[in-house]
This record gives structure tokens, sequence and C-alpha cells, in this order.
């Protein structure tokens, strides 16, 4: 065989190819799609659900133990109920505002940079509260409300959306799980908090107690959850969120607000059951644990309607829950005896839990695919965060301007009891293939329903 037939042309004669720049569309056809295979289920799919309701347990789960804050701050005379209200609507309105942010980062790829970061801050801030005066209100602010609330939010709304790269069929149960975090934490923080500060402990050390808890959880959190899609620097051009087709979404639009209503009111419970087991003469000791059974009898609500949910919608689930909710907040005129009370915390956390842990699989059914899942749920929590911010303190307000308990307890009810299911029932409508097929009926559908909503 011939020297020149093993030998290759010199590379100045080879055929140059012209690439065109990576602004230009041609390469969105050259370079394929990335595409996501999901499992519904595997090693991955289930460390990531760890992850996801370890970081639950140690944020949402330590935010509704805030009642004990709530009772030790006002008794200790602090500021007024309304006042520091404020600290923990903070909290809980920087962790769903955080969530635009973080579920933009997230679908961007850096999943572990943003939960990584987040992490850090929050831990941080815990031992900065334990550092801080109880009768500060500016410090208790600043790292418990500000401080852990963005930490928080950062690492929310990625630990939700992650669980829709392992999960199709059963996305609504594995969400659930993840959220019976929620329950656990406020389970074990409340007692922690209440055995630890009101005993020798104290203020400091039962809070960095606590601290020292939840840096070994979200260390373990970290470790263990996992992203199916590629890292930021990794990956080709492919599909990517559309915010102004999200925002100009009509069904999306109705079920934020009805989310916002839910919200406005729900967290009233969590955060005075407390402060009104104290205040009506009943055992010390039974207000210590109201918000334990509250957050113990959620893990049941965060489960299993999450498994119904899977079956028939999260829709047809989320509406008549709320319904049930706002019902029972209207029972407490009669919440006065040790055993109303237990009955209360049981009926109300399980229905409130699970109310909560169907609003992110409602989001990501109208999602159009994984790739914008977590900006939906993003806009979806920065939207509903401001009704997060002003639901405890106007309930606070209502509570201090004559000591009187009827006014906040109708205010918590009637917001979501009185709204919410009819938006829920317009979402349906206008996602059914039918109402598509003839634009005019949907409109009709709509316009009939909200003018109910604005006349009523």
């Amino acid at each position: 065989m011939s020297e020149s037939s093993t030998t290759s042309p010199p590379a100045e004669d080879a055929p140059k190819t012209e690439y065109p720049p990576s602004e230009s569309p041609v390469v969105e056809k050259l370079v394929p799609q990335p595409t996501i295979t999901i499992p519904d289920g595997g090693l991955q799919a289930w460390l990531s659900v760890l992850g996801g309701f370890l970081i639950c347990t140690t944020t949402f789960g330590y935010s509704n133990s805030f009642g004990v804050y709530q009772d030790y701050y006002v008794l200790s005379g602090a500021s007024t109920a309304s006042n520091i209200s404020w600290i923990g609507s903070l909290q809980l309105f920087f962790m769903f505002a955080m969530g635009l942010p973080a579920g933009k980062l997230f679908d961007q790829g850096y999943f572990h940079h943003v939960v990584g970061f987040g992490s850090l801050l929050y831990v941080f801030c815990m031992f900065m509260l334990s550092l801080a005066h109880p009768a500060k209100y500016y410090q208790l602010i600043l790292s418990q409300g500000v401080g852990m609330g963005i930490g928080s939010g950062l690492m929310l709304v990625p630990a939700m959306s992650v669980q829709a790269h392992h999960w199709r069929t059963r996305r609504s149960l594995a969400m659930g799980i993840v959220m019976t975090g929620s329950g656990i934490g406020g389970l074990i923080y409340p007692i922690m908090l209440n055995r630890l500060v009101h005993g020798s402990a104290g203020f400091a050390w039962g809070v960095r107690a606590t601290a020292f808890l939840t840096l070994g959880l979200l260390t373990v959190a970290n470790a263990v959850m996992t992203t199916r899609l590629p890292s930021a620097k990794k990956r080709g051009p492919g599909q990517k969120p559309d915010a102004k087709a999200i925002m100009t979404d009509i069904p999306f639009l109705v079920l934020v607000l009805g989310l916002f209503l839910v919200l406005w009111g729900m967290f009233f419970p969590y955060f005075y059951l407390q402060l009104w087991v104290n205040l009506h003469g009943l055992s010390s000791t039974l207000g210590f644990y109201t918000i334990a059974i509250l957050n113990a009898a959620s893990i049941f609500g965060r489960t299993l309607p999450n498994m119904l949910a899977d079956r028939i919608g999260p829709f047809n689930v989320l509406a008549p829950i709320v319904v049930v909710t706002g019902a029972l907040v209207f029972a407490m005129f009669g919440v006065t005896s040790t055993g109303a009370v237990i009955v209360f915390s049981i009926l109300y956390g399980f229905f409130s839990g699970a109310t909560i842990s169907l609003m992110p699989p409602a989001v990501a059914t109208l999602s159009k695919g994984v790739h914008e899942i977590g900006m939906r749920l993003g806009l979806a929590y920065f939207f509903t965060s401001i009704a997060m911010l002003t639901g405890t303190p106007i309930a606070g307000a209502l509570y201090d301007e004559q000591g009187q308990w009827y006014k906040p307890i109708i205010f918590s009810a009637v917001s979501r009891w009185r709204f919410f299911p009819r938006p829920v029932w317009v979402v349906r409508a206008l996602r059914h293939d039918l109402l598509f097929r003839f634009p005019r009926t949907a409109k009709a559908v709509f316009s009939v329903a909200w003018y109910s909503v604005l006349t009523d």
C-alpha cells in the first residue's frame, strides 16, 4: 500500500466549515435540544425527596413554630402583638418572595449554588438571632425576619422544583412528602424551643441549639439532592421559560389570586393559638404543645390528600379543603376548653397542611414543561408573599384595637372561605379542552364567574 493512500491531506487543504455565531437562531437547529428523562423513582429521586424534606423541615417547619416566639416576645413586653407579628410575617414574606430569583436561577442550572448559599445565610442568621436581645426589636426583625427569611427563600422553591425532574405521575405525592417536612419541623422545633427557652438554657442557648440542629440537617440535604438537567456551564441552547407568556396566562393568574386570598389568613392560628390558650386561662402546658399538635396533624394532611390528587387532580382536592379550612377558623369562637383546643389543633393542622402541600403541584400542573416549573413556582410564591407579609399583622392590629378576638377570626376565615373556590373552578374550566375549542364560551364563563366574585 502506497504512502499517499495511508496519509490524510494537509489541514490547510481540508474544506473549512463556517459556523454561525452563538446568537444565531441556526444554532438551535444544529444543536439538539436538551431532553430530560423523568424516571418516576429510583435512588436519586428518593434522595432528592429526602433532601427537600429536610429543607422544608428546617425552613417552613421552623417558621411554623413562630407561635412560640410570638408568645415569648409579647408576654416579655418586647412590643405589641401586631409589631411582633411583623417579624414572623417578614420571614414568611421573604421565604416566598425569594422564590422568584431562586426559581429563575434554578431553571438556569444554578441549583446547588442557590441552595448552598441559602443554607449558609440561614444558619448564620439563626446564630445571630441567638445573640440578639429579646427586647431589642430591630435585632429580632433583622436576624429572624429578614436574614432567615431570605436564606429560607433561596432554598424552598429549588427544593420543590427539583422534584419535577424526578417525578411525573406521582409528582403530587413526592411534593407532598417533601412538604411533610414542615410538619415534622413544626413538631420538633416548638417543643425544643419551649423546653429550652423557658427552661434552664434560656433564650440564647435555646435558639443556638436549634441552629446547630439545622446546620446538620441542611448539610445532609445539600449532599443528597440532585438535578437531572446539566449545569449552566454545560447546558446548550434549548427551551427557556417565557416570563411574558407566563405572566399573561389567565389560568395561572387566576390561580395565583386564589392562593393569595387563601394564604392571607392561613397562619393566624399558627401565630396566635398559643397566645389564645394562655389568655383564656387554660393550661400553660397545653399552650406549649398547641403548635406542635397543629404541625403533627399537618403531616397527614400533606400526604393523604396528595395521593388522591395524583388520581383526580390537585384542583379537585384543593377547592373543598380550602372551604373546610375557612370554616374551622370560625369554629375558634367555641375553642375555650382543653378538649376543644386539641380537636381544633388536629383538624386545622390537617386541612391547612393539605392546602399548603397542594399548592405547588397545582401550579406545576399549569406548566408546559419542566423548563418553566421553577419560574412558575417562583412567580406564584413571589406574589403570594405579599399575603404572607400582611396577613398576620392585620390580624394582630385587629386584636390590638380592643383586645377582642372576633375581628381577626372573621378576617382570617372570610379571606379564603368566601372567595377562593370560584377562581379555582374558573381555572379548571379554562384548562378544559372543550372550552379551548370554543373561545367565546371560555370568555363567557370567565366573565360570569368573576362578575359573581366582584359583586358578591
